[in-house]
């Protein structure tokens, strides 16, 4: 069928995620963008589409309201397929549901939602309109992390016993939201962020990223978060232990204070047999570690890989794949469920590999928890049942 043509939301003049999620949908020809609200500003929106993207100006709407209604005027073959939502965490929910609700499939940064009420809510609303909804949890498309969960799921290390997670940055180490950083603004905020500051902007991807390598659930965990730049009102760090379905045990680390690391995300998982590290500064090699020889070092589109992995590059061995890349396979497949939605077929969205609405609920399930974990002072907590 012809490219899908896709509706961006938020991503206007200074806005880092608006360009990644336009080239990375782009990326493998299935996708074009055809027009958005790229800003609460009428002006903005409208200017950002002409300048920023190279839209028409009939396609540049002054709100989202706008966007919905006018392209739903739209004759079928111009209208657009999916809307893309690039926004802070509070209008997530309200943009989404709305979209659905008007016919539109969704891809959705993360955290999905501001609340867990309205994931569950979000949850029936795909579960009703039988749209297609997506979340960018963009590290699960490194054909490294499909390397991992390959080896991981298929036994290689036998029962999984210890699983860590760190993702630190330091681009928070001052108070950049009383400087003028409109990104550090909205993130320090509550009223827009929500109930948490790193854990809710990194944090989620760091839980998401060990349950979709080792299949194993997130049952309890016990938090402590910490505001160290003062006069900020959302955590700035934090350190989460926890206990995974079957016996595993993990923590997670995540912070935006430590000072001078871009962005240190990095996965270990250690089973009976053997275990694997990754790391995102260095997204090409996986480290195998065995307990009677040397350890491995896989690499990107090298010969013995996974299907799954192999599947996930695009290009031959030595020649780098990085962010981008990775972001562009979670369009990539959704693209294919998209499409196959639009053809008539029955779509299981689990079964095309990319991030749903139940990794959201996931997610918010952690935010949530971890939240009130720390509120009462570093206790265990089990995850709430809302499955």
């Amino acid at each position: 069928m012809p490219k899908l043509r896709m509706g961006l939301v938020g991503g206007g003049e200074g806005s880092f995620i608006g360009a990644v999620h336009r080239i990375a949908a782009e990326l493998d020809g299935q996708i074009e963008l055809v027009g958005g609200a790229f800003s609460s500003d009428p002006d903005r929106s409208k200017r950002s589409g002409e300048s920023l993207y190279g839209l028409q100006a009939d396609r540049c709407y002054g709100s989202f309201d706008e966007l919905l209604t006018r392209e739903k005027l739209l004759d079928t073959d111009q209208r657009m397929h999916f809307v893309v939502i690039a926004t802070p965490n509070h209008v997530h929910y309200a943009h989404a549901k709305a979209a659905l609700e008007a016919g539109f499939h969704v891809m959705s940064d993360k955290p999905m939602t501001f609340s867990l009420d309205e994931a569950l809510d979000l949850r029936e609303t795909v579960s009703r309109t039988k749209r297609i909804f997506g979340l960018t949890h963009n590290y699960t498309g490194y054909p490294m992390i499909k390397e991992a969960r390959h080896l991981v799921r298929n036994g290689a290390f036998g029962t999984i016993r210890r699983i860590n997670i760190e993702y630190i940055q330091g681009w928070l180490s001052t108070s950049e939201e009383s400087q003028g950083n409109k990104q550090a603004e909205w993130r320090t905020d509550p009223s827009r962020s929500g109930a948490a500051g790193c854990m809710g902007d990194i944090g989620t991807h760091g839980e998401n990223l060990a349950e979709y390598v080792t299949g194993l659930r997130i049952e309890s965990l016990c938090a402590d978060l910490t505001t160290f730049v003062p006069g900020r009102r959302l955590e700035d760090d934090g350190n989460v232990l926890l206990r995974f379905e079957g016996g595993a045990k993990g923590v997670l680390s995540a912070s935006q204070i430590a000072v001078g690391v871009e962005n240190g995300l990095t996965l270990r998982v250690y089973g009976e047999t053997g275990g694997l590290e990754w790391s995102q500064m260095e997204p090409n090699s996986l480290i195998v570690r065995w307990p009677d020889r040397p350890f491995e070092v896989r690499r990107t589109s090298a010969a013995g890989v996974s299907p799954a992995s192999e599947a996930a590059s695009r290009i031959p061995p030595g020649h780098p794949e990085g962010f981008l890349e990775a972001f562009a396979l979670l369009y990539k497949n959704f693209a294919t469920a998209v499409q196959d939605a639009e053809t008539g077929k029955h779509v299981k969205a689990e079964d095309y590999d990319f991030p749903n609405v139940n990794d959201g609920v996931r997610g918010m399930q952690f935010i949530e928890t971890v939240v009130a974990s720390s509120n009462q002072g570093a206790t265990w907590l089990k995850f709430p049942k809302v499955d």
